[in-house]
């Protein structure tokens, strides 16, 4: 088992757990807390039989644990649902002492993060992601969120103080879930650890899972803890990110599928812009992991007005992160000739 702090100045202020076998001891995982009586475990279909595993060693530490199921995927990034699930918890009388915990895929854990960061103004969250996107990206950094006409427009940010990274059940994932969060894993590798990103290369999609999870976090939790908020050197992790919400938004494709793409479009950004000359590597090491690296027929138009939209913004346009070399990322604002040649490099023209 591992621990893995994120930090703010001196004080640690989340710990991601790392092991096997802590969906059925969640409560052993919990943190010291007096006054905690209820607990409110946010779900999905596809994976409600691990909710009852949590819920039911959360009732074993004494306590009144009860499951909400969302819709499934994006469904339930949504404002309805967050408002739906308020109700429910006014009426099983949770209060400010108590604890979300939110159990599944990256959809499920930033939507519980969100319904905690906002009822009553806050109370203690507890992810436990079921899929390898959620693991290494979504569950962890105290990013939650919402889709309302584009990716997580409406959110928070707000630490869950516990995140139970259940290794065994990562392991039975299907091949595409695995493939899903693999674009994120790679992500981390490319922008804060060649290692992992050589990993990648020796093992392909056979690499270890144990070391890749445990990698993946520790690039997310450095980064995290130096800016939570995302002033500064945190806009790394969102490489592929820009045009990869564009196109997901557009298409409808996974997470893992559009950002994969995206981080093909942002080689050739890198290209024009700081000199990156490892885009070819880069796209040849995507396809053989089983991602895609052209998107869908698509409207051009559409993924610019998405991408426009994109929180990512700031005074100086649209912020790509683009690479100088593996592992070492910067922030530019291409022009729209280079955002254009890397949209027509994916098969958008």
């Amino acid at each position: 088992m591992r621990r893995i702090l994120i930090t703010q100045g001196p004080e640690t202020v989340a710990e991601v757990v790392v092991g096997r076998g802590l969906t059925s001891e969640a409560g052993r995982h919990l943190p010291r807390r007096p006054g905690r009586m209820r607990a409110a475990v946010l779900t999905q279909p596809s994976v409600k039989r691990i909710a009852t595993e949590v819920e039911a060693s959360l009732a074993s530490e004494g306590l009144d644990a009860s499951t909400l199921v969302l819709p499934d995927r994006e469904g339930a990034k949504t404002l309805g649902t967050v408002e739906a699930v308020a109700l429910e918890l006014n009426r099983r009388g949770l209060a400010r002492g108590d604890l979300i915990v939110g159990v599944g895929g990256g959809a499920a854990t930033d939507t519980a993060g969100f319904v905690a960061a906002t009822y009553l103004r806050g109370i203690e969250c507890i992810l436990v992601p079921t899929t390898l996107l959620g693991a290494v990206d979504a569950a962890v950094g105290g990013k939650t969120g919402v889709n309302v006409g584009g990716k997580n427009l409406v959110g928070a940010f707000a630490h869950p103080s516990r995140v139970l990274v259940d290794v065994a059940v990562l392991e039975q994932l299907p091949q595409g879930l695995v493939r899903e969060g693999t674009a994120e894993a790679v992500k981390t590798g490319l922008v804060g650890d060649p290692g992992l990103v050589d990993l990648y290369r020796r093992h392909g999609s056979d690499a270890p899972l144990a070391e890749v999870v445990e990698r993946a976090i520790a690039v997310k939790a450095r980064i995290v803890s130096e800016d939570f908020r995302e002033a500064g050197v945190r806009a790394v992790l969102n490489y592929g990110h820009t045009i990869g919400h564009g196109i997901e938004s557009a298409t409808g494709i996974s997470h893992g599928e559009a950002v994969a793409i995206g981080m093909v479009a942002a080689g050739v950004v890198g290209e024009r812009t700081v000199g990156f000359d490892g885009a070819d590597d880069q796209e040849a090491l995507i396809a053989s992991l089983g991602l895609p690296t052209r998107a869908p027929a698509v409207d051009r138009s559409r993924v610019e007005a998405l991408m426009a939209l994109d929180k990512k913004r700031d005074e100086g346009g649209i912020r790509f992160v683009v690479l100088e070399a593996i592992g070492k990322p910067a922030v530019v604002h291409p022009d729209d000739a280079t955002v254009r040649a890397a949209l027509a490099a994916v098969g958008i023209a």
